[in-house]
């Protein structure tokens, strides 16, 4: 819970500290520039209040890890793709869209911190308890803080400790080990599909190179 936390928290300081001008940059995420994946981080955002508020009593169905879902490889047509860049376009200033994403990313940050980890939610028609469903979105904010600096490089990029929680998950959910010559951040992005693989690299990767890209859902 606490790299939860440290996570979300970089993340959105990175946003608040974006000039004006990088939301117009394209950003990792196939179809969205910068302000379209704020956007969405909002949104995000209120996920976590909602499931932090939505208790169940059964046993938990899923883990930080099988809380993920493979799923086709996003083309940016998807209906709430679409919906999520006019939202994005609404707000028209990106202080407007920085002050959103602070309060209520704030609120999704305390709520993290006062949950129980031992509690069980439901999301998605499953079952987790806090702690692991909070520990699933670390991959979720590492993810999309590497989205977000992927056409600015000065921006500060996630927390050493999210990239290497983050890329245990995924070797997880691919059931191997990427090679040890990977950063993590190689490994995050090769992994998911945010960057094709060199021909070196893919001769690293050996069979797993036949799994790639592990799109998360």
């Amino acid at each position: 819970m606490d790299l939860f936390s440290r996570s979300w928290t970089a993340l959105r300081t990175a946003v608040a500290e974006l000039p004006d001008k990088d939301f117009e940059q394209p950003s990792g995420c196939t179809g969205w520039l910068v302000r379209d994946l704020v956007c969405h981080l909002i949104i995000d955002a209120q996920d976590v209040l909602i499931t932090l508020a939505t208790p169940a009593e059964t046993e938990p169905t899923r883990n930080a890890v099988t809380y993920w879902e493979l799923v086709e490889a996003p083309t940016g047509d998807d209906p709430l793709d679409a919906l999520t860049v006019r939202l994005a376009a609404a707000y028209e200033d990106p202080r407007l869209l920085k002050f959103h994403l602070d309060d209520v990313g704030s609120a999704a940050g305390r709520a993290a911190e006062l949950a129980d980890p031992e509690a069980r939610v439901g999301t998605r028609d499953q079952v987790l308890t806090v702690g692991d469903y909070l520990s699933a979105y670390v991959m979720e904010w590492t993810l999309h803080h590497l989205d977000l600096i992927a056409r600015l490089p000065d921006v500060a990029g996630p927390p050493t400790e999210s990239l290497s929680r983050s890329r245990a998950m995924l070797e997880e959910i691919a059931g191997t080990a990427f090679p040890t010559s990977f950063s993590d951040e190689d490994a995050l992005l090769i992994g998911t599909g945010r960057r094709a693989p060199s021909d070196a690299e893919k001769a690293e990767l050996g069979e797993l190179a036949a799994k790639l890209p592990l799109v998360l859902g």
